[in-house]
């Protein structure tokens, strides 16, 4: 199989030719590079009007010269379909995309197939690694989010609430006055700088750059540094996507992980996420830098495997979708391959470990002889792992920040009429909390409708004191006689319906990663929220979950 892929969705005209018998690409790119400021969608447009033709047309040439006369073929070009982005992506350049693939595949009398541009950045890391069930980080420039494969769709793990990551950096560099693109400039300047304080929002498996980009324009409005501001930006942005990314390695029980976009290409970050993976005895890929890059390889690649399952698109059918999420996508080819989901903790042996590593930190069973005093009761200890791929200042404040947040806050939970664990003692200097043991077993372990149901329920206590759990994901239940709420590491006290709103959001979209039936399940989240909740938090709800980078 061959096949002829276009991608143009913002910045990059790009045409491949990819062969399957020799998984082999040929890539031609004309990028588009703005004389001042960022990325403006009309000028790229016209860019796209005027470099797609010609990269087109060489790639058809090479594919030519190249071509196999097997009597089978319907053109000369021995080419068996035309994939293209079909989004996300600048409105303008996607169009413009769309007419240069319909031609095309009208022109060699062959089948169209549509591409999600983000699932291309996953597909083509899968194939290079050959990982069979990986999570998949993508940062790019309009884009930030996990994926994972389940139940036939890329689930959406976490994501940016905001901007993207790339588009993040170009704000703060384009206040100080650098061209674009600012993500290569950050990372130059950023050799020698020294920390500073700003913003480091994670929110489960979502996060947040609006902040973080707010206070370092302040920063150097101020007259700090400019090493230093862009040395704590990577500090903070990249650790915050390291931890979201090993928060999903735990949630799902994989131990694959891959790299996608164009922000991949920072060493910075690659030596974070492989670090982190190493630590957690993980396999981390990172593509070519030609794949990180936006790419037409990436879609021919994709389109071979969308063609090879039937998914191909009608002339009438192909418009283009600037907001096209990508699990949106039907993953046909995948149908039979293994979840991101499998495995999970207890649910695969029928009893529960005493020993558990989740994301932040190791849980183990512990007797009054081993603690060194008389504990009441079966007891855990849950002892915070420092993070060698963050700055150690940065990580030893988050070490200690959340272990006296954890403590405070599941005692107000417990008062406010949440069932959590009694806190039998905090040790700030080891990072290490003595709890009650509660529950018989994860609820990732034991979905069902009325537990889910009553995390609703103790959702809208919680909210109702003021509270906000911050992680409230399946692996943060505790299932048994009753339902519990642990981990509160990253809760807060708010009066604020956007946080009580995330709260629910960050559940439902946990529910999505480790549950088959999952719409039940997130029904009952919010019918339990309703009776104990303010309803003005789900009218939030839904303006939250509306507001994510593909919507």
């Amino acid at each position: 199989m061959r096949v002829l892929g276009i991608e143009g969705t913002a910045w990059a005209a790009s045409a491949a030719l990819y062969d399957e018998a020799e998984d082999s690409f040929l890539i031609e790119s004309d990028p588009y590079q703005p004389d001042s400021g960022g990325i403006h969608p009309r000028e790229a447009a016209e860019h796209m009007g005027e470099a797609l033709p010609q990269v087109v047309e060489r790639v058809l040439a090479r594919a030519a010269e190249t071509a196999v006369d097997d009597g089978e073929s319907s053109n000369a070009h021995d080419i068996d379909c035309v994939a293209f982005s079909q989004g996300p992506g600048l409105g303008p350049c996607l169009r413009t995309v769309g007419t240069a693939a319909r031609a095309a595949a009208q022109a060699l009398d062959v089948p169209l197939v549509g591409v999600n541009h983000m699932v291309a950045h996953l597909e083509i890391g899968r194939h290079e690694s050959g990982f069979d069930a990986p999570v998949c980080l993508n940062a790019s420039g309009a884009n930030a989010h996990l994926l994972g494969y389940h139940n036939g769709r890329y689930r959406v793990l976490g994501e940016t609430m905001d901007t993207g990551v790339g588009n993040a950096l170009d704000k703060f560099t384009r206040h100080i006055g650098w061209e674009h693109p600012g993500g290569p400039k950050v990372e130059e300047a950023a050799t020698d700088g020294e920390l500073i304080d700003l913003p480091y929002v994670v929110k489960g498996m979502d996060f947040s750059f609006s902040g973080i980009m707010s206070a370092a324009k302040d920063a150097a409005d101020e007259g700090q540094d400019i090493e230093d501001i862009c040395f704590s930006l990577q500090e903070h942005i990249f650790g915050m996507l390291t931890e979201v990314a090993e928060r999903a390695l735990s949630l799902t029980g994989t131990d694959e992980l891959v790299l996608g976009g164009g922000v991949g290409q920072n060493a910075r970050l690659q030596s974070m996420l492989a670090t982190m993976c190493a630590d957690r005895g993980a396999s981390f890929h990172v593509p070519d830098d030609r794949f990180l890059r936006d790419n037409a390889g990436m879609i021919a690649l994709l389109g071979a495997k969308q063609f090879a399952a039937e998914q191909t698109v009608g002339i009438e059918e192909s418009e283009v979708d600037p907001d096209f999420r990508p699990d949106e996508v039907a993953v046909r080819w995948r149908s039979d391959e293994p979840s991101v989901a499998r495995g999970q903790g207890s649910a695969a042996t029928g009893e529960e470990s005493s020993f558990q590593r989740g994301a932040e930190a190791i849980v183990d069973s512990v007797t009054s002889d081993e603690a060194d005093y008389d504990l009441p009761g079966r007891s855990v200890q849950k002892y915070r792992l420092p993070k060698p791929y963050r700055h150690s200042e940065l990580d030893a404040t988050l070490q200690r920040e959340r272990t006296t947040g954890e403590a405070r806050l599941t005692a107000e939970a417990r008062k406010a009429g949440v069932p959590t664990p009694l806190v039998w003692d905090v040790d700030l200097d080891t990072a290490t909390i003595h709890l009650q043991h509660v529950g018989e077993a994860d609820l990732a372990d034991r979905l069902t409708v009325d537990a889910v149901e009553t995390v609703g329920r103790h959702l809208g206590t919680l909210h109702d004191a003021g509270l906000v759990h911050g992680d409230p994901t399946t692996r943060n239940v505790r299932v048994g006689d009753r339902v519990w709420l642990i981990d509160f590491g990253l809760g807060f006290h708010t009066g604020h319906v956007e946080d009580y709103a995330m709260d629910l959001h960050v559940l439902r979209q946990s529910l999505g990663a480790t549950a088959d039936d999952v719409e039940p399940l997130q029904a009952a989240v919010l019918d339990g929220y309703r009776e104990t909740g303010d309803p003005d938090v789900l009218d939030r709800l839904a303006t939250v979950e509306g507001r994510g980078r593909y919507q």
